[in-house]
């Protein structure tokens, strides 16, 4: 669960190391983001040569969530640290590559592109 205010590590190669959660989208007063949710997030860390600069605001989805997401078959998932994956205006991500596994509920919510950078999808 992911709400505004949450730090959250960037796992692709934007420029962007650490984001900050300051806005959830899908509703007007939608609380809390989960795998393959949309958040607007500030960049906190960024590479000083990388395509994001630090203090910048962009569009991310969520990839990791340190909070069991359940599935439809009983099962539940959760990752070691919250993480997203910085996007463009049509929903693109923003690096060209993608670092550490993905939750397969991306691929739900069309982010096809993503599922096919990851190096794992779990």
């Amino acid at each position: 669960m992911i709400q505004p205010r949450t730090m959250l590590d960037v796992a692709d190669n934007s420029g962007a190391k650490k984001a900050q959660c300051i806005r959830v989208m899908g509703g007007s007063n939608k609380r809390y983001a989960s795998l393959g949710d949309i958040v607007i997030v500030a960049v906190k860390e960024a590479v000083p040569d990388g395509t994001v600069k630090e203090g910048g605001v962009a569009r991310a989805v969520v990839v990791r969530t340190v909070e069991e997401v359940g599935r439809k078959d009983g099962s539940y998932i959760r990752f070691e640290r919250n993480a997203v994956v910085l996007l463009k205006p049509d929903d693109n991500p923003v690096g060209t590559r993608i670092f550490g596994p993905v939750a397969r509920e991306l691929r739900d919510k069309q982010f096809t592109k993503i599922i096919s950078l990851a190096p794992e999808v779990i």
